[in-house]
């Protein structure tokens, strides 16, 4: 599970935005948002009653058994009370097994590749909703993002519509990286030649803070950009004006745009190559590259081979050995003697 964890990106874990200026992960617009808010508020409270009552004890005991307070009864001798054993290991106990088992729930209901059962707590999603896909590069230090039904990308600039599940398929063009839009899902890791994913929604419209969270060099703390949750209107009113751009992203312009910059205001792409992401995950947009899933099917090939020819030569062994013994137990002393 660790592993896990560490591939998909700490989705449990939004505690990072607490280090901004307006807590955007406790004021949440997306229902994964809200779930991980309500994780953290219970998660905190639960806590809480150890740390309360620790605090006020050390406090009330630093007072009541200081040097001057002659009242305080005075016990050398005493070394053992079950009552309070049973506090002090009882109470801490249980609350580890409460946040084991939300832990444990939450870690499966929050998984980030798995699909979405509803818009929000009172709304399932309806039959007749598709989800938009986004495939989301991670550059240095720029966010690219490639929305293949509708034919367009864009760089530093996410739009979705609200009520709308989203499926990302999320990669890196060089080091590793991580997405992340507090008020719509937790953080996931972008990283070159693999894909990793985020289902999510967005439930109020409204213009919200996406940015890096893993440190990737120079340009890191640039690397921002905005996400737009707009009406389903909105949505394709943004698709056909950017399909209005004359500037394609076919493989000559993603390697221009893949060099490293600082501070890239938002552009707009109006048609983009077939395959591109695919080839980006595979780290071959350079067509004399061999790409990854190729060099791994001609490795399976290769090794299926070997293994296919190392049987082949050990079942004539071991025939041959079957051969040679029943030509020997065949062999009587007659036909020796002739």
């Amino acid at each position: 599970m660790l592993h896990t964890l560490l591939r998909r990106g700490l989705f449990l874990t939004p505690l990072i935005a607490l280090t901004g200026c307006d807590l955007v992960v406790m004021n949440p617009s997306g229902d994964i948002a809200l779930q991980q808010s309500h994780l953290i508020t219970v998660s905190t409270l639960l806590m809480l009653l150890i740390i309360v009552p620790v605090i006020f004890l050390t406090i009330l005991f630093a007072w009541r058994y200081r040097k001057s307070n002659t009242k305080a009864k005075y016990e050398p001798d005493w070394d053992h009370s079950t009552r309070l054993e049973l506090v002090i290991w009882g109470a801490p106990l249980l609350i580890i097994i409460v946040l084991g088992l939300l832990t444990w729930i939450s870690t499966h209901t929050l998984d980030p590749y798995r699909p979405l059962q509803r818009l929000d707590d009172k709304r399932p999603i309806p039959a007749s909703v598709k989800p938009l896909e986004v495939q989301v590069v991670a550059m240095d230090w720029k966010w690219l993002f490639i929305y293949p039904e509708q034919g367009v990308a864009s760089v530093n600039e996410l739009v979705a519509p609200i009520d709308v599940p989203v499926r990302f398929k999320i990669t890196a063009s060089t080091v590793m990286n991580s997405f992340y839009i507090p008020a719509l899902a937790g953080q996931i890791y972008a990283m070159a030649g693999m894909e990793t994913q985020l289902n999510a929604v967005i439930n109020k419209t409204g213009v919200y803070d996406g940015f890096s969270a893993n440190y990737s060099g120079e340009g890191f703390s640039q690397m921002r950009f905005k996400f737009h949750g707009t009406s389903a209107a909105d949505f394709e009113k943004w698709v056909q004006k950017t399909k209005s751009s004359t500037v394609a992203l076919d493989r000559a312009n993603y390697t221009a745009l893949d060099k490293p910059s600082i501070g890239d205001k938002v552009r707009h792409y109006g048609s983009v190559e077939a395959g591109l992401y695919d080839a980006i995950v595979n780290r071959c947009v350079d067509r004399n590259a061999v790409c990854i899933k190729d060099q791994m099917a001609e490795d399976a090939t290769r090794i299926s081979r070997k293994v296919s020819s190392a049987a082949v030569a050990a079942e004539r062994s071991a025939r041959r050995m079957t051969e040679a013994t029943t030509a020997e137990v065949c062999i009587t002393p007659e036909t020796k003697k002739n």
